[in-house]
């Protein structure tokens, strides 16, 4: 079983591509970083896990069942707190950007108290742990509940995965180093964008410009490689986007495990919704290395699920196993399955 921890949100979002200030309606969907990785673990046939906190009403009631609709665990998510956290996604099209409005301040999750977890009960059985550096920048005291969850996974011997995931609207980048460089040496698996690793731990990647969409290859090694002996992980990803407009990224990873840099293949992508993308891969990557794939297996299979998650409305990567061994196996010609 993986257990993942986090704030998960109601979605409100423009009908298509209408933008916040056109539109007349917006549709309610839910989503959130770790939410996300349990959903796609769920469709590939894993027993997964999703902790976090909601109100005790309707809107908490609609958010569990969605979640169980897609077979993830919802039995130890906390009940209590005033309100579910929002956030509002008007899609970008082209050369305009995608916009995110956070309304999440005093959610459930960001009010919650460690007496509202229960460890050791929570990882029963389970063999993997994942989280965000979203968690902990929820406040000070979720970021100790997370410490303490990762402390709990590590004395049961539970693997633990983290993606970054910087937010410069929840924190400032010194709070971030502060706060994650602490938690690291829980970690066995880190996954990365190429900022993240700048963001919060000042490492940069060299002859790289993620705004020009230019990428170098020597120069993420690096960058793999440092974080790699900084903080003894097992395992460091870095997710590669080449972004040529809001409407087409070039998408491709690699995995350094200590011996060698393994780069993917690479895909372009024409996105239909790039939320939830890098959870995606997250989840490939987990699925990959509890299934004993080899790296590079586990690799190609997390770029592909992931590259697939960017043609799926919502922030759920709505996928099989089989498709997605389909496309990392050579199959991306998009034809229609009979």
């Amino acid at each position: 079983m993986i257990v993942t921890f986090g704030e998960i949100m109601m979605r409100l979002a423009p009908p298509g591509y209408l933008r916040l200030v056109q539109t007349k309606s917006l549709e309610m969907t839910f989503g959130g970083g770790e939410a996300n990785v349990a959903v796609s673990l769920a469709n590939y046939g894993k027993k997964a896990k999703f902790i976090t906190k909601l109100p005790a009403n309707d809107l908490g009631k609609a958010c569990t069942g969605e979640l169980k609709k897609w077979n993830v665990d919802t039995s130890e998510i906390a009940l209590g707190g005033d309100r579910i956290g929002i956030y509002y996604c008007e899609k970008g099209a082209s050369q305009r950007a995608s916009k995110v409005i956070y309304d999440r301040a005093n959610s459930s999750i960001a009010t919650a108290k460690a007496e509202d977890f229960d460890w050791d009960k929570i990882f029963e059985g389970a063999e993997w742990f994942h989280f965000t550096g979203i968690t902990p920048a929820l406040g000070d005291n979720v970021a100790e509940i997370t410490k303490i969850a990762c402390q709990k996974a590590k004395e049961k011997g539970v693997k633990i995965s983290c993606d970054l995931n910087y937010r410069k609207k929840l924190w400032s980048r010194e709070k971030a180093k502060e706060v994650m460089t602490e938690l690291m040496q829980y970690v066995d698996v880190l996954i990365a964008n190429e900022e993240d690793s700048a963001d919060v731990f000042g490492i940069t990647a060299d002859k790289s410009d993620v705004t020009k969409g230019e990428i170098d290859r020597d120069g993420y090694t690096s960058v793999a490689k440092k974080l790699y002996e900084t903080f003894s992980f097992d395992k460091v990803a870095i997710t590669l986007r080449e972004s040529v407009s809001a409407s087409c990224n070039h998408w491709s990873a690699l995995l350094y495990n200590g011996e060698e840099a393994i780069f993917s293949k690479k895909y372009t992508m024409q996105i239909v919704d790039r939320v939830g993308g890098g959870d995606s891969f997250g989840a490939g990557l987990i699925y990959g290395l509890t299934e004993k794939m080899s790296d590079k297996d586990t690799l190609e299979f997390a770029v592909a699920a992931s590259c697939l998650k960017h043609s799926i409305e919502g922030d759920f990567n709505l996928v099989s196993v089989d498709e997605v061994k389909a496309l990392s196996g050579g199959d991306g010609s998009g034809r229609v399955q009979r």
